[in-house]
């Protein structure tokens, strides 16, 4: 009777890194869909920043989670500028919410 439960336990033991690692198998293809779905809004937002002629693709960064929520950031040259690339994004297929933490460096007095 021993035996049979060392038996039991011992495969229980050696099975359990073999459906890890199918859940792990799993997870990661999720995790690559994913990591192409915010690739495409990130990439979406900046096509339109380059066809754009207002907004600076190269000075506003983006960056999407994998809850879609997109993250702005960068230094813009003015307000209206930060304001058109928040819409843009705000606008763009799959955005559930866009964080803008965009500068805008201060006026310098004349």
């Amino acid at each position: 009777m021993n035996s049979k439960v060392l038996a039991i336990l011992v495969i229980a033991v050696l099975s359990m890194p073999a459906l890890s690692f199918a859940q792990a198998k799993q997870s990661t293809t999720e995790r690559v869909k994913d990591n192409v779905k915010e690739s495409i809004i990130t990439t979406k937002i900046k096509a339109e920043y380059a066809k754009d002629g207002e907004v600076s693709f190269r000075h506003i960064h983006v960056h999407t989670d994998d809850k879609n929520v997109v993250t702005l950031s960068g230094n813009a040259k003015s307000r209206a500028e930060m304001n058109k690339a928040v819409a843009i994004a705000k606008k763009t297929e799959g955005v559930v919410t866009v964080r803008n933490r965009i500068k805008v460096p201060p006026k310098k007095a004349s």
